[in-house]
This record gives C-alpha cells, sequence and structure tokens, in this order.
C-alpha cells in the first residue's frame, strides 16, 4: 500500500479492479478536503473512526462511524473532519475513470482551486 499524503491528511490505495476503487481516508481533525466534483465517476463514503460533515450539491450532513452516504458523478462535495478526533473513512470509487486528475476543485482551504 502507498500512502498518498495530502494537506488534509492522507489516504492509501487498498484495492483496484476495473472501474472500481477501495481507498482509505484519514483526515486530520479540524481540516476538510475541498469543495469538488467528478466527471467519470461516483464515490460511496462509510465512516470507520471519527464523525464526518459531509457537504453534497450545497446540503450537510453528519455522519458517525457505521454511517454511509453515495456522492453521485457530478455532484458538488466535500467532507470535514468534525470535532477533536481524526476522521478515518473508507471511500468505494465506481466509474470509467478513477485517476486523481477526475477532480474538479471549486473551493479549497490549501490553494488548490
Amino acid at each position: 500500500m502507498t500512502k498518498e499524503t495530502r494537506p488534509w491528511g492522507y489516504y492509501e490505495i487498498l484495492y483496484t479492479e476495473n472501474g472500481m476503487q477501495i481507498k482509505r481516508l484519514v483526515v486530520h481533525s479540524g481540516k476538510r478536503l475541498s469543495l469538488q466534483s467528478h466527471e467519470k465517476r461516483s464515490e460511496h463514503w462509510y465512516i470507520k473512526e471519527g464523525q464526518a460533515l459531509a457537504e453534497i450539491e450545497g446540503n450537510t450532513y453528519t455522519l458517525d462511524v457505521g454511517h454511509s452516504i453515495t456522492i453521485l458523478k457530478g455532484e458538488k462535495h466535500r467532507v470535514s473532519a468534525a470535532g477533536n478526533d481524526n476522521l478515518e473513512l473508507i471511500e468505494i470509487q465506481e466509474g470509467t475513470y478513477l485517476g486523481e486528475d477526475d477532480i474538479v476543485r471549486y473551493d479549497d482551504d490549501f490553494g488548490r482551486a
């Protein structure tokens, strides 16, 4: 497994098969990913540890351990680590292309938008 560090934490790719990829993401407390969308994939998030604030198409959802949510292709979304603990989630990606360059950023705390 390769650990990819990002300003918000890190991720590891656990599994890849044609049209599907599974990642483990760790978002540091108080951090969030960019507001983004994907043209070629959908995502499903399962909360493993911590609490998540998921923003999807302008709606905010609080997700606790064991909860999950689906983000459809093209939907603007982001996830934040709520509370004082890191957030750990499993992300299942499905689509025709799963590369990191299939990201359109709209807002980013780290100047990447």
